[in-house]
């Protein structure tokens, strides 16, 4: 094992892992400290770059997408920029800001070591016996790293006394379903291939794979929805095969971010409509006054349902949702389903199952009612695993502190575990941006590092991090998702006040009542 006695480990202050969206927001915010980053990939971007569709757009308006120093050119543009614009935009931040020196390429992470216990462990950041915190940089090696590169089989050591961990929730393990014995892919004859292989194939091969193919799709959320339209896309013609989805649970889609003539963002992203939901630690006035307008927010949600009933043939497919829209919206399930992809059901490239189980046998997919629909390839959109990913580096016993049986990590203001020392996580919650979700945290653990303010103690923010889970469950069935799109003004609010600013970040109250938020609300003051 290594040591710090070990003159080949190479010491410095913080590291970051991983150079997505995350991993750049906080690598910006942090540059005075001249942070070392770790890639595993050879290009920035994280799943932007190596677990993206040939298709793949943004779910969001390039205003609603963008770091708050840093606006895209043509930036009220109404279309939804694809993944290479989105590619270029980061790259042009990152070179912007003169943030490519920081980042090591093709160097992997595959373990990390604590060896605070060398050291007074009772001043880590984070320590749970005690109630006091030290500095997150106490001037000497909390955590080692082990970094493989460029694919080699060596192992570089390092040494840092902070570490931030940005390698996200999405990509690199894929979550596979469990099936009873010879129910399973072993029985079936045809391909079978996760989003994660798929979105490494080029336009050709990808095409080559559907075209002409019975192809079965497993999922209804964004991604599913796109490899539908891409099978589609490639059986054009009489003799093109359709595509059939497996929709266990219909979650509500959305066409536009307009409803009935009126922005979407006045629903949701405004400081009036998130004060008619629930949010953490909101005291018993507020608590009672979201009681009692609970029945405008429940109309807000009818009046979306009518909306996509109206705009959508959900009803005609059998893809009406049994839930309210504000489940779906709280939770971040909401989807933008692409402009021609009911065109395409209504031509009969695109089909759909109602399937609460489902399995193989060896010519396609069986469902619970015994229905068998012949495939010559199935592709699985069932998503990623991204809390194993972490628990495959980081070490016993702090990979235990991820679980929770509310299935979401615990994370004190969405960035550190209390119980995880000089720890930070960047981009494991969601939001109706996430990009500017990672840059406000990352702006928040900016200052906590360079010592602007300190966090309270353990059991606070053990205390804070279940009220916030608590409020999740209360609002949707689908909690075990960390999405704070319902109250994410309030939780910027508080890390606001942490950081020293005014929380109220408009110009005048009717603005800062009725106007949404974006990420431009939180540009740094010089």
């Amino acid at each position: 094992m290594a040591t710090l006695d070990n003159p080949s480990i190479s010491v410095s202050k913080i590291a970051i892992i991983g150079a997505g969206v995350s991993g750049i927001a906080a690598t910006k915010q942090l540059s005075h400290h001249n942070p070392i980053v770790f890639e595993a990939s050879d290009s920035i971007g994280g799943v932007w770059s190596h677990c993206s569709y040939n298709s793949t757009k943004l779910q969001s308006h390039r205003r609603d997408y963008e770091f708050s120093d840093f606006p895209w050119p043509q930036r009220d543009n109404s279309d939804f920029p694809t993944h290479v614009e989105i590619l270029e935009y980061l790259q042009s931040y990152a070179h912007h800001f003169d943030l490519v020196k920081n980042i090591r390429f093709n160097s992997e992470v595959v373990e990390i070591l604590y060896v605070g216990g060398d050291h007074d462990v009772s001043s880590s950041f984070g320590d749970l016996p005690t109630t006091h915190h030290g500095t997150p940089l106490p001037g000497y090696p909390l955590w080692q790293l082990a970094v493989k590169t460029n694919h080699s089989h060596t192992i570089q050591w390092y040494a840092f006394e902070f570490v931030v961990v940005c390698t996200g929730k999405y990509g690199d393990i894929a979550k596979i379903p469990e099936f009873a014995c010879n129910k399973g892919p072993e029985v079936f004859k045809g391909r079978i291939m996760h989003t994660l292989d798929y979105c490494k194939l080029d336009e050709d091969g990808a095409t080559k794979l559907l075209k002409g193919k019975k192809v079965v799709v497993v999922g209804f959320k964004k991604s599913a929805i796109d490899l539908a339209m891409e099978c589609a896309k490639a059986n054009q013609g009489g003799e093109g095969e359709a595509c059939t989805m497996i929709v266990r649970t219909p979650h509500w889609i959305v066409p536009h971010y307009w409803i009935w003539g009126l922005p979407f963002s006045i629903f949701y992203s405004t400081r009036f409509s998130q004060f008619l939901h629930q949010r953490p630690n909101q005291g018993l006035l507020k608590a009672l006054l979201c009681l009692l307008l609970s029945p405008l927010r429940r109309g807000v949600s009818k009046f979306i349902e009518s909306y996509l009933l109206w705009k959508l043939p959900l009803q005609k497919y059998g893809l009406r949702p049994e839930h309210p829209f504000e489940e779906d919206y709280t939770s971040c399930q909401m989807a933008i389903v692409p402009e021609n992809f009911f065109s395409e059901a209504d031509k009969g490239k695109i089909l759909f199952k109602r399937a609460s189980n489902w399995s193989f046998w060896s010519g396609g997919i069986q469902t619970e009612d015994n229905s068998k629909l012949e495939a010559d390839v199935v592709l699985l959109a069932t998503g990623f695993d991204g809390k194993k990913k972490l628990k495959r580096i980081l070490p016993h016993p702090f990979r235990n502190f991820l679980d929770h049986p509310f299935g979401v990590i615990p994370l004190y203001r969405g960035t550190i575990h209390p119980l995880i020392p000089n720890m930070a996580f960047v981009g494991y919650i969601e939001s109706v941006s996430n990009l500017a979700s990672s840059e406000i945290r990352s702006m928040w653990l900016s200052a906590l590092v360079d010592k602007k303010f300190e966090v309270p103690g353990v059991e606070k923010m053990l205390s804070d991090t279940v009220e916030e889970m608590n409020v999740m469950k209360r609002s949707s069935r689908f909690y075990k998702r960390h999405c704070i799109s319902t109250y994410s003004i309030n939780h910027c609010d508080e890390m606001c006040k942490d950081i020293g600013w005014s929380s109220w970040r408009k110009k005048s109250w009717i603005r800062e009542a009725f106007s949404p938020y974006t990420s431009q609300d939180y540009r740094k003051q010089n």
